[in-house]
């Protein structure tokens, strides 16, 4: 029997020796997300490869001039942080290892649990409805402007609801089903699943930070958006999938998806939200603001119902039944490939 102490609140579980470390570190790591998330004052991966990031833009901006230069520095760039990422947390990983096998198993599950964003996206999301249920509008615009990249001090509550949809909309794939898709992945290989998870971990704050289309990222954030697309689009569409197959309509909503996924410039935030936008029955897209400048979103899914709190914790509850049915999904698969042969 293992026991952990979280809080105040012992958990005990009795571990039957049915699957391998792979699959027990993705169980636990998706356990400690769903109890924990990520705790305020941790130091976590993400901030480590912003410091990376930004220093290293700083730099390259600085040295570089437009046009080869910055795009062979956001090459490097890209390649040594996605690389570097997935090598160090094996690193470290073998590192505790041998030290001691729990502590690195302990290690594995906790640099696991910090690439995926679950509970950290319904925390986000619960923060600015606590303040909207209130009716304090000024509060409500505040906590979301920590949470989206549009400006907010004029948001009705209306808009509020609708950039919280597309929030999750949109993060439940950058955020949750992309990282779970490559921690599978890498959980079914020697390197196991953390190395992977962070690589793509890396790749995705690498476009949220420089892959933008305007000056000066426009060269050193090209290579970096465009992999991230790639790497993304796999799991987007087995997301949307899934999310279909839970509608229990799956062609209509890949229907929507086809048809509403492609007007936005992204490959994959387009379809994500139009999955979402079609299971609840509402529109998202129209209007943003951003640094005082009006953008036009495409309309994405049909204006049956309009947004409100319930559609969006059944978002949340579609987001989180994805990531407990992969994870699932991903065990079962690897005790029917290993046949009883057991690691624990």
């Amino acid at each position: 029997m293992f026991q952990f102490e979280i809080s105040d609140l012992t958990v005990s579980v009795v571990f039957i020796p049915l699957v391998s470390l792979s699959s027990f570190v993705l169980i636990w790591a998706g356990i400690v997300d769903y109890l924990i998330g990520d705790p305020w004052g941790w130091l976590h991966p993400v901030q480590v490869m912003g410091w990376v990031i930004q220093n290293y833009t700083k730099l390259a901006l600085k040295l570089c001039n437009p046009g080869w230069q910055r795009r062979l520095a956001g090459i490097l760039l890209g390649l040594l942080l996605i690389i570097g990422s997935g090598f160090l947390g094996w690193l470290i990983i073998w590192g505790c290892s041998i030290i001691n096998p729990l502590l690195g198993t302990t290690i594995a599950i906790v640099l696991l649990a910090s690439c995926f964003a679950e509970k950290s996206l319904r925390l986000a999301v619960e923060d600015v409805l606590a303040s909207l249920e209130t009716g304090d509008l000024i509060k409500s615009r505040s906590r979301l402007s920590m949470y989206v990249g549009r400006d907010t001090d004029n948001l009705s509550p209306s808009e509020i609801l609708r950039a919280l949809l597309e929030t999750v909309a949109e993060n439940a794939v950058d955020g949750v089903t992309a990282p779970l898709f490559y921690a599978i992945v890498g959980s079914f290989t020697p390197l196991g699943a953390v190395p992977f998870a962070l690589a793509y971990k890396a790749a995705s704050t690498l476009d949220s930070m420089v892959g933008y289309l305007e000056q000066p990222y426009t060269d050193i954030g090209w290579f970096c958006a465009q992999l991230e697309d790639y790497l993304t689009w796999i799991p987007c569409r087995l997301t949307v999938t899934t999310l279909g197959l839970f509608s229990g309509h799956p062609l209509r909503v890949w229907s929507i998806c086809r048809r509403d996924g492609i007007k936005d410039p992204s490959p994959n935030s387009g379809w994500s939200e139009a999955a979402y936008a079609a299971i609840l029955g509402v529109q998202l897209g129209g209007s943003n603001t951003y640094k005082g400048v009006v953008k036009e979103k495409p309309l994405l899914g049909d204006a049956i119902d309009t947004i409100s709190v319930s559609k969006i914790n059944q978002a949340l509850t579609l987001t989180r039944a994805c990531f407990l049915v992969w994870i699932a999904i991903a065990v079962g698969t690897d005790i029917f490939i290993s046949r009883g042969n057991l690691y624990f």
